[in-house]
């Protein structure tokens, strides 16, 4: 895979889908914070059904505390791991309120420190709530990469650093978007849609589908 095509499968990506954006819903950083924890090994329909009925009871720090735990879980009961997230959102609720005025930082280092944040939350938090050309890569992103010929690596790590490289600057801050709905919908796990992609002809995947 040369520059001149990966340029042009972001052109094809762009002209299809010009402002991308992440399927979870949320309106605020601190929404978004919340829904990227409960989204571990769950799907984002899942996560917004449960955001749907926790938001508008409780979208700050404060009033998520204020529920406590178990009325946190009653909330998020029908995600995956829910105990463990709860523990984890309520852990980061204190630290924000006690440490950064109830406020998402916008500092990798300060977010990563979050219970439940790690580096691939933390790119979200940085690239969809704040705008900066961050990868977050999940196994979309990483299959999509790999397969592809986009941005072959052997680690999530080490897919996210040869996109940083060969992405052109001008796409880089949708091209998370652009990779997880690619992966999500076209170029999925077990039976990739070849014959409806838009960059089929770019790609070097050599056992393409009809």
């Amino acid at each position: 895979m040369n520059n001149q095509k990966r340029r042009e499968i972001f052109t094809r990506w762009r002209e299809a889908n010009p402002k991308p954006t992440t399927e979870l819903d949320y309106t605020t950083p601190f929404e978004l914070l919340i829904a990227v924890i409960l989204s571990a090994q769950a799907t984002d329909k899942g996560v917004n059904k449960a955001t749907a009925r926790l938001f508008p009871v409780a979208n700050t720090p404060e009033a998520i505390l204020a529920l406590g735990l178990e009325g946190l879980k009653a909330h998020i009961r029908t995600i995956g791991l829910y105990n463990a997230k709860a523990e984890n959102i309520l852990k980061t609720c204190r630290i924000l309120v006690a440490h950064h005025g109830s406020q998402v930082p916008r500092e990798r280092t300060a977010l990563e420190a979050l219970p439940g944040v790690g580096r691939k939350t933390a790119n979200v938090i940085l690239n969809t709530a704040f705008g900066e050309p961050t990868i977050a890569v999940d196994t979309h992103i990483f299959r999509v990469a790999n397969r592809t010929g986009l941005a072959p690596g052997k680690t999530p790590l080490a897919v996210e650093q040869r996109l940083l490289k060969v992405v052109p600057a001008e796409f880089r801050r949708d091209a998370h978007h652009w990779l997880i709905l690619h992966g999500r919908y076209t170029c999925t796990a077990r039976a990739p849609r070849c014959g409806d992609c838009l960059i089929a002809d770019l790609c070097d995947f050599k056992e393409k589908t009809l």
